[in-house]
């Protein structure tokens, strides 16, 4: 198996178009970077949830999900569930995005997901993210869209435990949902992990990516 690596990570961007949509795609991965290298700056935007309950359960868990990084968090309040008739307000909220940061890694929603707001959002990624790298997570849901992911970062045991555990914690509003439970996430890490030759893993869909193998 060929490993390739993104060169210097200092900044990641990470978007999701609701609450505990970063965390449950990404949140091994986001572990993983910021253990590895405090002070890592993680800008971080969600469209929905903003001013409310949701949000607050957004900012301590993304907190906890980015130990010891320049954590910059914003919380939009468009209508769950009609992103795509607010593409004007979403499109202007990754492009402000852009403006800020210039991110080493994009964290995004993938392009093929069943949820028409997951799928709105990574569509106006690569108007705003041209030149970086960006992972499409995946999240588990009762659609089955689940694919065959191009990219995995593994995750040690205590990675992916605290991934779950942190989730149980922390989105105290989405423990009623049928899916929202241990054996989904750890099962699907467990799953992930066997196809990467590691433990656990999460994966992600890459839709461009250039190689600089020359340095």
């Amino acid at each position: 198996m060929i490993r390739l690596g993104a060169g210097p990570l200092e900044r990641i961007a990470a978007v999701g178009a609701h609450c505990d949509d970063i965390a449950i795609g990404a949140g091994g991965t986001l572990l993983t970077a910021c253990l590895a290298r405090p002070g890592i700056r993680v800008d971080a935007l969600v469209l929905t949830g903003g001013g409310g309950d949701r949000e607050q359960e957004e900012r301590a868990a993304l907190a906890a999900f980015c130990p010891g990084a320049d954590l910059r968090l914003t919380v939009l309040k468009l209508p769950d569930g009609r992103i795509p008739a607010h593409w004007e307000e979403a499109k202007a909220a990754v492009e402000e995005l852009r403006e800020r940061t210039d991110p080493d890694l994009v964290l995004a929603p993938r392009t093929d997901d069943a949820h028409q707001d997951h799928r709105g959002l990574a569509k106006l990624m690569p108007t705003a993210f041209r030149d970086h790298l960006v992972l499409g997570y995946e999240i588990v849901k009762w659609d089955g869209d689940l694919g065959r992911p191009t990219a995995y970062q593994p995750l040690t045991p205590e990675i992916a435990e605290q991934k779950v555990r942190l989730l149980q914690e922390h989105y105290a509003s989405q423990r009623h949902r049928a899916w929202y439970d241990r054996e989904a996430f750890i099962g699907l890490a467990r799953i992930r992990g066997i196809e990467c030759q590691a433990r656990y893993a999460e994966a992600f869909a890459t839709t461009k990516l250039t190689l600089n193998l020359g340095n």
